[in-house]
């Protein structure tokens, strides 16, 4: 439903923060992963690492473990039934296997990298439903740009949820950046003048924040259309993302959501809050296989450092280290 451009790699922008906050580091990630490795690798490792073949029985029961590791049933299903129809894979292998597996699925999702072009406006649309942790995300994210020397404007648009604008206000007062608000008007009006101003004033990065109302799906849909066209009439070939924000520890729910999500906007990747601490991290995987989407960025707790930018390889690697 968006228009997008093909990204434009900005080198500076990456080798800036290469070595940065943004980053995790690789026992920083395991530490993060630790309940999830157990869930999803661990526990099926251990379900078989005794046999000396596979049976119905022992596949059966790998599948629910992966079920319940959040993987979903289509891709539990999947995986197993590849190991049916496979008789050279030896129960000592499973880990390596699942390894290629999530690997193969995670690289087809496409590149983690936040899409940014130096020298221009770059709008991040964000959505997600109310308690996800969107408007924190927002704030996080502004405080990475900010610290990156980027000027930064918020956008208020979530104009349905009470105190919405308050706390996106507190937010951009904590990561240093300015905020549009005008609280009691239409959502894409705010969206236009925020534009507006983001184009008038030289900013960097416009962050719009959204409702997440799905017990009523057609209101959202038809205000993220307005939300849409607006930014297609004023600025559409600024638009560098559409980001979907989703709480680890919704599992399978997460599912659900990118798929209303997706009917709304063309979402063009996930950003994945609570991770620390999760075991429900293996609905990266989920989401990579079912919508094609990649995860660029995960909250790993509260304070306003931490949000990091994710990494595939990286996860794999903490995943089955």
């Amino acid at each position: 439903m968006f228009d997008f451009f093909k990204r434009k790699d900005n080198d500076n922008f990456k080798d800036e923060n290469k070595s940065s906050s943004w980053n995790f580091s690789f026992e920083g990630l395991k530490k993060t992963l630790y309940n999830t490795t157990q869930s999803l690798v661990e526990n099926v490792v251990k379900s078989v690492e005794d046999e000396d073949e596979f049976d119905d029985f022992i596949l059966d029961d790998m599948e629910d473990i992966l079920i319940k590791a959040d993987i979903g049933a289509g891709l539990s299903g999947e995986i197993t039934d590849k190991l049916r129809k496979n008789s050279k894979i030896k129960p000592s292998e499973v880990k390596e296997f699942l390894k290629n597996e999530f690997t193969n699925i995670l690289n087809t999702a496409g590149t983690n990298e936040l899409n940014y072009i130096e020298g221009e406006l770059n709008i991040y649309f964000i959505t997600g439903v109310n308690g996800a942790g969107k408007t924190t995300l927002i704030g996080k994210l502004a405080n990475k740009f900010k610290k990156s020397g980027k000027k930064v404007l918020l956008s208020a648009a979530d104009t349905f949820r009470a105190a919405a604008e308050e706390q996106l206000d507190i937010w951009a007062q904590r990561a240093g950046v300015d905020i549009y608000r005008k609280d009691g008007i239409d959502a894409a009006a705010v969206v236009y003048d925020s534009i507006k101003k983001a184009q008038n004033e030289n900013y960097d990065v416009l962050l719009i924040d959204t409702a997440g109302r799905l017990h009523n799906k057609r209101n959202l849909m038809e205000e993220l259309n307005k939300i849409k066209n607006v930014i297609d009439k004023l600025s559409a070939d600024k638009f560098r993302e559409s980001i979907l924000v989703i709480d680890a520890n919704t599992g399978q729910n997460g599912l659900m959501q990118a798929k209303i999500f997706s009917e709304c906007v063309n979402l063009t990747s996930v950003a994945l809050t609570k991770l620390d601490g999760s075991s429900k991290g293996g609905i990266i995987i989920a989401i990579a296989k079912e919508f094609k989407l990649p995860v660029k960025l995960v909250g790993v707790g509260e304070k306003i450092e931490d949000l990091k930018l994710f990494n595939s390889n990286d996860y794999i690697n903490a995943l089955f280290s």
